[in-house]
């Protein structure tokens, strides 16, 4: 490199952001993820001894799947060509492919492909990558927010090792802000960050240290300025940045994970849990009609006829998001949510038809009984004589419903909850009373 290329590079470098400016160089300054790199790990001392195998490196926004490739490059020694999924395509991998066996050729370098958002690949992309990584022409390190179980081509994932990273905690997000304060690639201790105002962007963070320096250097650019220093307080965070970041993804796993927690929230019936659920929802822009549809469901399979009101509140609130929407329908949404984590409970309609199902797969195929199939047919009047149930006290009569083999078949399995336990069909009501006798009691809602 010429004099005027490096003048060029370090005129870059310094006027990178902040959060590009800070990345470790090495696994020393690597911050966070202990159980992946920390001393004495497998996969630390596979790249200290420079024995590295292919990753796919999977896990939220500002974990430190970027930096970490980047750490890995410098300790190995290997050429680092980065390829984005966004913007490259086969021949950008082609073109890198060809790189690395040129390098490896000529002087024995080995070359980290690191291609970041790897799942944005379609599969033809993806296996452009299958015969250099098996051969050992590159070593892949693949960055993805995704499952890659699900979005990376089974053949890659075959031959990578996947790694897990964690959102950061509080404590490294301290450590990164404090080094970003000192360090001269940094602030250079041009500016004080106040505790107040550290606890703050920790907050606002979500784990992301990205977003963690990235609020720093907005917030140092409207501190106050004291003898030279610039002194950020929380309310000059607050200004810097109005909106708190937390990982949502409307695809992967967190969206999972929070509608997971939602469902199970509800069912625990846990009002206030189920509510902050929803607001991770509301904040992280997720379609209101899923969050509805999802408590649609939830109205029949976990609350069912304990409360059969709830199917009813569960379809006006997905009415109300498909008609009302952001940001009205949310108190719409909250309220079913509470109503929902409040009903007694009876997953009794989702295990009734389910056994049945299973009876109808598995089992023999079984006749109609003679007294209940359809009398417009010639012959009908041979049919054994049907029981008309209104004309019998209480419009109930003894009578085989069900087809022979299955006659004392019991499909439902009531709760003895709220209306279920009310209106229980009059052969259960011996079961009822034995129930009953058992000293069970009906813990219908739950108060907090």
């Amino acid at each position: 490199m010429d004099l005027f290329s490096e003048h060029a590079e370090e005129a870059k470098r310094a006027n990178a952001p902040l959060a590009v400016r800070m990345r470790p160089r090495s696994l020393d300054e690597f911050v966070g993820q202990a159980a992946i790199v920390g001393t004495g790990t497998a996969l630390r001392r596979a790249i200290e001894e420079d024995r590295l195998t292919s990753l796919i490196l999977y896990g939220p926004p500002g974990s430190g799947k970027t930096s970490l490739a980047r750490v890995i490059a410098n300790v190995t020694h290997a050429a680092f060509v980065e390829v984005s999924a966004v913007s490259g395509g086969v021949a950008d991998i082609r073109k890198a492919i060809e790189g690395a066996d040129a390098r490896l050729g000529m002087n024995d370098t080995r070359t980290i492909l690191f291609v970041d958002e790897i799942h944005r690949f379609n599969r033809s992309q993806q296996d452009a990558l299958l015969h250099a990584v098996e051969d050992g022409l590159v070593v892949l390190i693949g960055a993805t927010t995704e499952n890659p179980f699900f979005e990376v081509n089974a053949p890659l994932i075959s031959r990578s090792r996947i790694v897990e990273l964690q959102p950061l905690s509080d404590d490294d997000l301290r450590t990164i802000l404090r080094s970003a304060l000192t360090d001269e690639r940094g602030l250079a201790g041009r500016v004080v960050l106040e505790p107040d105002a550290e606890d703050a962007i920790v907050t606002r963070s979500g784990g992301d240290a990205r977003v963690a320096l990235t609020t720093l250097e907005l917030a140092a650019e409207v501190g106050e300025e004291r003898e030279g220093v610039v002194h950020v307080d929380a309310e000059d965070i607050a200004s810097a940045v109005t909106v708190r970041t937390l990982p949502y993804d409307k695809q992967g796993d967190i969206h999972y994970d929070v509608i997971s927690a939602f469902i199970k929230s509800m069912r625990g019936s846990d009002p206030d849990a189920a509510v902050y659920w929803l607001a991770r929802m509301v904040h992280g822009g997720e379609d209101p009609k899923f969050i509805a549809r999802r408590m649609f469901i939830f109205a029949s399979e976990d609350v069912g006829n304990a409360d059969p009101q709830a199917l009813l509140v569960a379809h006006a609130a997905f009415k109300a998001a498909e008609v009302i929407g952001w940001p009205e329908c949310r108190i719409n949404l909250a309220q079913a949510a509470i109503y929902l984590a409040l009903a007694p409970k009876s997953n009794a309609s989702y295990t009734a038809i389910d056994a049945a199902l299973r009876e109808v797969r598995e089992g023999p195929a079984r006749a109609v009984p003679d007294h209940l199939r359809d009398r417009h047919r010639p012959g009908a009047e041979d049919y054994p004589a049907y029981r008309y149930p209104h004309s019998f006290e209480d419009a109930w009569v003894e009578q085989q419903y069900l087809p022979d083999g299955l006659i004392d078949a019991e499909f439902w399995q009531p709760s003895f909850r709220g209306w279920e336990a009310e209106h229980l069909s009059p052969k259960r009501e011996r079961r009822s009373e034995e129930h009953t006798e058992n000293g069970s009691t009906d813990r219908s809602r739950k108060g907090k």
